[in-house]
């Protein structure tokens, strides 16, 4: 192959177009103020389909050689494409935060993950694939961020006190409770030897307040375990 020829042009534009649909991806990202934004899954996007050209195509010199000198020589561009899958994998497990029982980036990491794929199928000349799985990531995570009711979690879970002295400890925990928006469902009480009292209360918790934020507000030992 050449310095200069015309199909480097079209390797170029789909580096780009993968580009600018990282871009896409990551502007969602970074407008939610996640770890990974838009430079990054631009870079990771790019990265992908450059490799994926180079997969595809950077070998042509060799399998010319090899016809003119008689020579078997097998080529599979599929290889590059697995370690591309796998290689990123690495990269989005460091957005992935584990803090006591809260684990967060596992959507910025999985969209990564899906971003070089997106990158690779420009790399490959799947114009129409790749736009159209740019658009659903995009128009998904939107949606899905919403507030739709059937689409939300359970917020139900166990929160459990130990060591208790105060007397009115359960109306004093509800009624500060209430005031966050979460409702107790349930209660239960344990008497120890040492004249203090185990609650596990079971409460129902808005989306927005966080188990370790309801944890700091305890001046008792205390954890939040799944409600089953």
């Amino acid at each position: 192959m050449g310095l200069f020829e015309i199909e480097y042009l079209y390797y170029i534009i789909r580096i780009i177009c993968a580009g600018i649909c990282g871009i896409l991806v990551g502007f969602e990202r970074q407008y939610r103020s996640k770890e990974a934004g838009i430079r990054t899954h631009f870079m990771v996007a790019c990265g992908a389909a450059l490799m994926m050209v180079i997969s595809k195509y950077a070998f042509y010199d060799v399998i010319t050689d090899s016809l003119i000198s008689g020579a078997d020589v097998r080529l599979d561009p599929s290889r590059v494409a697995s370690t591309i899958v796998s290689g990123v994998g690495f990269l989005g497990a460091g957005t992935i935060f584990v803090h006591k029982n809260t684990i967060t980036g596992l959507t910025t990491a999985a969209g990564l993950w899906a971003t070089a794929g997106i990158g690779m199928a420009f790399g490959s000349g799947m114009y129409v694939v790749g736009l159209a799985v740019t658009l659903v990531m995009i128009v998904s995570q939107v949606l899905l961020h919403m507030n739709f009711k059937l689409l939300r979690g359970s917020r139900i879970k166990k929160l459990i006190i130990n060591g208790v002295t105060r007397d009115d400890y359960q109306a004093h925990l509800t009624e500060f409770l209430s005031q966050y928006g979460i409702k107790v469902q349930d209660t239960r009480i344990k008497k120890n030897a040492e004249n203090s009292r185990n609650y596990t209360f079971i409460i129902d918790t808005p989306q927005k307040i966080k188990e370790d934020e309801i944890l700091s507000w305890i001046e008792y030992e205390c954890e939040i375990t799944p409600y089953i």
